[in-house]
């Protein structure tokens, strides 16, 4: 699996983010190819070789013909327009637009409007539409089949706009940026810009260290300000690493913290919690602590960007005044539910598949408690006759029905 890894140490933004692919190998001529088939006009697309602190680079350029776009604004429906009605490959048009719904509902959420009234100015949006739409036309062109992104950088301060002065990270940017890891340094200026917010929380799997990889391209985008760092946004393009087989791989946030003064009444109200809030998994294992006091290592495996609010319901739920946490790679096997008819009814199973083959099929839990106490049998019975039922359709070829969300 190819993937593309971000490494925003300065920020980013939408020319940046365009001038990292061009930099990694992304081809001007091909590029402008795809962009055309907008069907915009009285605009023009270059890249430029910069250095910046000493450090090479490609700037993404591009200039808007301000007399011919600078008395209009354009709604989010004439972008959709725009990119819906252009000759784009359906997967470029669909997550090009997903990101501009994703700006458009943080603007809405910052102005306490609605995301049909939010308008872009007619410049600033033919520049956020080509930086958009060039950008997963890159991606597209250098078959990234997985973005994933460091934390994002945002700079501090405040900065002017047509609104006056506002803070660093900009409110829409603040919007975009909720639940994936971010920092500042106390370099002064915006960094992080909502265009490149926006790109980057749509399009990555992830945010954390660089996952397990072959880098085989490394590229920098430049952005046009000039702060106390390098004003570059790095992109290492390459493989997964694939000494795991056919299985997929992918980063989880591990939190732990030890206790050993609390009630144990108090874990299973917990546990529900933590698993109702988008934990992915919440186990308990038994430790000895100082003084030679029985304690209890509590673990919750969770999505990175989850981590802030499930440490927030450790802290409240828990005598815990102190927490670990940590970014892990996990191998995971293909898994989808199916729905299988038994004598006792449909019930749902969870099949894992590597390349193509089963290689686990387990009867749902919740399904087969329910029919036992429906139909007054045995539990283990029932999950006998389920997992039986669903192999011999297999061994038929029978094609197992997907289960309704």
């Amino acid at each position: 699996m190819k993937i593309a890894y971000f490494d925003c140490f300065a920020g980013a933004s939408g020319d940046m983010i365009l001038g990292a692919l061009l930099d990694a190998g992304l081809p001007i001529e091909r590029l402008r190819e795809e962009v055309a088939k907008l069907n915009l006009s009285h605009y023009a697309l270059d890249v430029a070789k910069v250095v910046k602190k000493g450090i090479g680079g490609s700037q993404a350029q591009i200039v808007i013909d301000q007399d011919h776009h600078d008395h209009h604004h354009r709604h989010l429906s004439h972008i959709r327009e725009i990119i819906a009605t252009s000759d784009l490959d359906d997967a470029i048009k669909t997550r090009s637009i997903d990101i501009f719904v994703r700006l458009a509902e943080a603007e809405a959420r910052v102005h306490r409007s609605t995301v049909e009234a939010v308008h872009f100015h007619e410049v600033g949006a033919m520049d956020a539409i080509i930086d958009v739409v060039g950008a997963v036309v890159g991606l597209h062109v250098l078959e990234i089949d997985k973005v994933f992104c460091s934390p994002l950088h945002v700079g501090s301060g405040t900065i002017e706009c047509a609104h006056g002065t506002l803070p660093v990270p900009a409110p829409a940017t603040a919007e975009l940026i909720k639940g994936r890891p971010a920092y500042s340094t106390g370099v002064a200026g915006e960094l992080l810009t909502p265009t490149g917010a926006a790109i980057l929380t749509t399009l990555a799997a992830g945010f954390g260290p660089m996952p397990a990889m072959t880098v085989g391209q490394v590229g920098y985008g430049a952005g046009t300000a000039d702060p106390g760092i390098p004003n570059l946004l790095r992109v290492a393009i390459g493989e997964a690493r694939d000494d795991v087989g056919d299985y997929e791989v992918e980063q989880t946030a591990l939190i732990e913290t030890n206790i050993d003064d609390m009630n144990p009444q108090l874990y299973d109200h917990l546990m529900g919690r933590l698993l109702d809030e988008g934990a992915l998994d919440v186990f308990l294992t038994a430790v000895q602590m100082k003084k030679n006091r029985p304690g209890t290592l509590l673990s919750v495996i969770c999505r990175s960007n989850a981590v802030g609010k499930l440490a927030d319901i450790l802290m409240r739920e828990t005598t815990t005044i102190g927490l670990r946490w940590r970014v892990e790679n996990r191998i995971m096997a293909a898994r989808e539910i199916r729905r299988i008819d038994t004598v006792h009814g449909p019930v749902a199973v969870k099949l894992a598949r590597s390349n193509g083959r089963i290689i686990n099929l387990t009867p749902e839990y919740d399904d087969c408690k329910r029919v036992a106490l429906e139909k007054g049998l045995p539990l283990k019975k029932v999950l006998d006759e389920v997992r039986a039922a669903a192999l011999q359709a297999i061994d038929d070829g029978d094609t197992l029905k997907a289960a309704p969300d």
